[in-house]
C-alpha cells in the first residue's frame, strides 16, 4: 500500500528494483505513460479512416493531430509542476482519468469538431500524465537503483512506441478507428488501481509557484499560429496569426519577469544551448511533416491498409533503438558536431528518396530504401543533439534545459503538421488524394530543406559535448523530457553515455 509522505524526495526514497512494490510502480508508470505514447503513434495511421468515416477535409486532419499538440506542448511543464507540488501521484492519476474520459470522447466523436476538441482534452490530461509518470519513478526508487528504473521504463516505453502501429493498424483495420481510443479505458482502469493502491506520494519541497499565465499564454500562441498556418484565409485566419503572435511576445516578458518561470529565457543566452534548440526544431520540424505527409501518401495514394501503412516505418523506429546508444558513444568520444551536422543531412537525403513515392510502387524498392535512410540520419542524430543540450547548461540548469528541448521538439512537429501542407501546395478543403498528388512531393522536399538546415545550424553553433550529470532532484521540467534521456542520470553523479529518445 502507498505511503502519504508529503514531500518525499528522492534521496529518502526507499523502492528497490525487483521487490514486489518496485516491479508494481514501474508497471503503473509503464502503462499510464505508454497509453499516451502508443495513442501519439497510432493516431497519424488512423487519420484517412477518419476522414471516411467522418467526411473531414485536409485540414480537419491537420487538427486532429495538432488539437492534442497544442495543449500537451504548451500545458507540459506546467502539468509536471503541478505534479512537484501537489503530488505526483494525484497529479498521474488525474492526467490518467483526464486521457481517459477525452479517449473516450474522441472515440464516440460523431464529427470532425468534436472530435478536434476531444483531442485537445486528450492534450491536457497528457500534459499531467507524461511529465509525472517519469517523476514518480525518479522520486520513489532508491538512489542505488534509480538509474536502473529509469532505464527500465526508457526501455518498456521504447517498446510500447514500436508495437503501436502494429497494435493500431490492426484494430483500424479489424474493428474501427475509434478503438484506438477506446482501447485506453480498460488500460487506464487497470492503470489507476495499480496507482492508487501501490505508488507512493511525492512532492518536491521546493515547488511554490505555478506559472498559469505563461500556461495561458503559450497555449493562445500555439493555438493562434496553428490556425493561421492550417487555413490562411480570411479576416479570422489573419486575426488569429496576429493574435498568436502578439500573445508570443507577451509570453516571453512574463517569462523573463516570473520568479519560476515555465520557460528561462536566460538559458539562451548560451550560443550552444540556442543552436542546439534551433537544430532540434528544424530537425523535428522536418520529421514530423515528413511522417504526416508519408503516412497519408501510403494510404490514400497506394492503397496500403492501417496496419501495412504503421508496418513500413517500423524499421525507422528499429533503428532508433539499436543504433542511437552507439551514436551517444561517438559524440562522447569525438564531440556532439560531427554526428549533429552529418545526421540531419543523412535524414534529409532520406526524406528525399521518400518524396518519389508514387502509386505503383512496391515496398522493398520505393519505400524501404527512404525509410532505412531517413532512420540512420535520426540515430545518427538525436542522442548527440541530448548531449549537446545538457552540455551547454551548468548541471543545477539541466531539468529546465531538458524541458526546454523537449518542448522544442514537440512544437516543431505541431507547426509542420500545420504548415507544411498549405507550403507545399496541398488544399485543405478537397479530396486529400488529389491534393496529395499535387503536392507530396514538394512537401517532403520542403521537410528535407528543413531538416537539412538543423545539420548546417549545429556545424555552425555546436561546438562540444559533454558528460551528462545526474539531475540530485528530478523536477517536472526535467521529467517532461523524453524518456530514455533520463537513463543517462546516476545518483553517483559519475558522467554516462546517452542513450536513444524512445520517441522522437
Amino acid at each position: 500500500m502507498p505511503h502519504e509522505p508529503g514531500a518525499a524526495e528522492p534521496d529518502d526514497a526507499e523502492l528497490r528494483v525487483g521487490t514486489p512494490q518496485g516491479r508494481w510502480v514501474l508497471a503503473a508508470t509503464v502503462l499510464g505513460s505508454g497509453i499516451a505514447f502508443l495513442d501519439g503513434t497510432v493516431v497519424q495511421v488512423a487519420l484517412p479512416a477518419i476522414g471516411d468515416d467522418l467526411g473531414g477535409s485536409l485540414a480537419d486532419l491537420q487538427w486532429t493531430i495538432n488539437g492534442y499538440l497544442v495543449t500537451l506542448s504548451a500545458l507540459l511543464l506546467l502539468g509536471g509542476s503541478l505534479g512537484d507540488r501537489f503530488g505526483r501521484r494525484r497529479v498521474f492519476v488525474a492526467g490518467l482519468v483526464a486521457f481517459t474520459v477525452a479517449s473516450v470522447l474522441c472515440g464516440l466523436a460523431p464529427s470532425p469538431g468534436l472530435l478536434i476538441a476531444a483531442r485537445a482534452l486528450q492534450g491536457v490530461g497528457g500534459a499531467m500524465l507524461v511529465p509525472g509518470s517519469l517523476s514518480i519513478v525518479a522520486s520513489s526508487f532508491h538512489a542505488e537503483d534509480r538509474a536502473k528504473a529509469i532505464g527500465a521504463w526508457s526501455g518498456l516505453a521504447g517498446v510500447a512506441g514500436a508495437v503501436g502501429p502494429f497494435v493500431g493498424g490492426w484494430l483500424i483495420d479489424s474493428v474501427s478507428w475509434r478503438w484506438v481510443f477506446l482501447i485506453n479505458l480498460p488500460l487506464a482502469a487497470v492503470a489507476i488501481w495499480i496507482t492508487v493502491r501501490h505508488v507512493p506520494e511525492t512532492r518536491s519541497a521546493t515547488a511554490t509557484h505555478l506559472d498559469v499565465p505563461g500556461a495561458a499564454l503559450a497555449t493562445i500562441t500555439l493555438a493562434g499560429i496553428t490556425y493561421f498556418a492550417i487555413d490562411r484565409g480570411g479576416g479570422l485566419s489573419v486575426a488569429s496569426g496576429v493574435g498568436g503572435l502578439a500573445a508570443g511576445i507577451a509570453f516571453v516578458v512574463v517569462e523573463r519577469r516570473s520568479p519560476q518561470p515555465m520557460l528561462p529565457v536566460s538559458l539562451f543566452a548560451s550560443r550552444q544551448f540556442s543552436g542546439a534548440n534551433l537544430a532540434t526544431v528544424a530537425v523535428y520540424a522536418g520529421l514530423g511533416g515528413a511522417f504526416f505527409l508519408l503516412v497519408l501518401r501510403l494510404q490514400f495514394s497506394l492503397g496500403y491498409s492501417a496496419l501495412e501503412a504503421g508496418a513500413a516505418l517500423v524499421p525507422f523506429t528499429l533503428l532508433l533503438l539499436v543504433l542511437s546508444a552507439r551514436a551517444g558513444e561517438l559524440a562522447q568520444r569525438i564531440g556532439a558536431r560531427g554526428p549533429m551536422t552529418l545526421g540531419p543531412l543523412a535524414a534529409a537525403v532520406g526524406i528525399v528518396l521518400l518524396s518519389g513515392v508514387s502509386p505503383g510502387d512496391r515496398y522493398v524498392s520505393g519505400v524501404l530504401p527512404g525509410v532505412v535512410v531517413f532512420g540512420l540520419g535520426m540515430a545518427l542524430t538525436v542522442a548527440p543533439l541530448t548531449a549537446a543540450v545538457f552540455a551547454s547548461v551548468p548541471d543545477e540548469s539541466a531539468g529546465a534545459a531538458s524541458g526546454v528541448n523537449n518542448a522544442a521538439a514537440r512544437m516543431a512537429g505541431l507547426l509542420a503538421v500545420a504548415a507544411l501542407p498549405s507550403l507545399a501546395g496541398v488544399t485543405t478543403d478537397g479530396p486529400v488524394a488529389d491534393s496529395l498528388d499535387a503536392g507530396f512531393a514538394a512537401g517532403m522536399r520542403i521537410a528535407a530543406a528543413v531538416t537539412a538546415t538543423g545539420g548546417l545550424i549545429s556545424f555552425l553553433l555546436v561546438r562540444e559535448t559533454a558528460p551528462v550529470h545526474a539531475v540530485p532532484q528530478p523536477s517536472a521540467q526535467w521529467a517532461c523530457h523524453d524518456p530514455s534521456v533520463k537513463s543517462e542520470a546516476s545518483p553517483s553523479h559519475r558522467p554516462s553515455q546517452p542513450t536513444p529518445k524512445a520517441h522522437p
